[in-house]
């Protein structure tokens, strides 16, 4: 398909223009290849530099357009919106930002042109090579994965879950808690830490919309934004998990236990403690 492409340079009241020459610009992509219309105007995001833009695409035949203005964030949608109103796809659109990318950072008015026909120039080029694309809709699965049982896993596992979204929180651990569950007081307050922490640490072990796996590493990450699927490798426990209550009596037996952080040996009644 033959490029026809339009170039629009705003003048962004006195924003863009009180810098940049928007007539050498326009002049200068109109010399661009594919080029076939180059206007510049003061406000192209208003209804007037809208209509004037659909007329051309209308009278031109143009099938890609670049705008030279502010920042994308602020009006690609905008300028999207026209294009699918003239009957064109709205990724065949390109924005080039000469306000704050160029206007704004100089006031060298000659720098300032020179870099505004770069970036048409670049923008330009961009948009020789665009497709036609579709939006499409997927299906999404809501629910969270949270990995490291710290506090901030703690908090962000609780905060999505009570909003009724299955979290799986996932901490290499033992136990959730983290570093905080070591510390005494925290800081600037000097709280508790183990009053601030414990009972958000059994809302996570009783909240119906928690997931709880410690003792475990997340080993693969596969998909893609809202439908990913991840590998979770849980350790060996030694233990009946259904049956095991915490009291910690099997430890007075055991010679050896081993633990991810330290491994504690245990002589008669000499306690030896090694990193792992």
């Amino acid at each position: 398909m033959e490029r026809r492409i339009g170039v629009y340079i705003c003048h962004c009241g006195t924003n863009i223009a009180g810098t940049v020459d928007v007539a050498a610009v326009a002049e200068y992509a109109l010399g661009l290849d594919s080029v076939l219309v180059a206007r510049h105007y003061e406000h192209m995001c208003n209804d007037p530099g809208q209509n004037m833009i659909k007329e051309d695409i209308k009278e031109q035949g143009l099938n890609r357009v670049v705008v030279a203005s502010c920042s994308p964030q602020m009006h690609e949608p905008t300028f999207r919106r026209v294009w699918e109103d003239a009957g064109l796809n709205r990724y065949l659109f390109q924005m080039a930002n000469i306000r704050e990318h160029c206007s704004w950072v100089t006031e060298d008015r000659r720098q300032a042109t020179e870099k505004a026909k770069a970036l048409v120039s670049a923008a330009v080029r961009r948009v020789f090579y665009h497709e036609p694309l579709e939006i499409k809709e997927v299906p999404v699965n809501p629910n969270t994965l949270v990995v490291g049982g710290g506090i901030a896993g703690i908090q962000a596992a609780l905060e999505i879950a009570d909003s009724e979204h299955k979290v799986y929180l996932v901490e290499r651990e033992p136990s959730i808690g983290g570093a905080m569950a070591e510390f005494d007081k925290t800081f600037p307050t000097l709280d508790c830490a183990a009053c601030i922490l414990t009972p958000k640490m059994s809302l996570v072990g009783q909240h119906p919309y928690i997931q709880l796996m410690t003792y475990s590493e997340v080993v693969e990450v596969s998909g893609y934004v809202g439908n990913f699927k991840v590998k979770i490798r849980k350790k060996a426990r030694y233990v009946d998990v259904d049956k095991c209550n915490g009291c910690g009596t099997c430890w007075n037996m055991c010679p050896a236990i081993v633990m991810p952080s330290k491994r504690i040996i245990r002589k008669g009644d000499v306690i030896i403690k090694e990193a792992v």
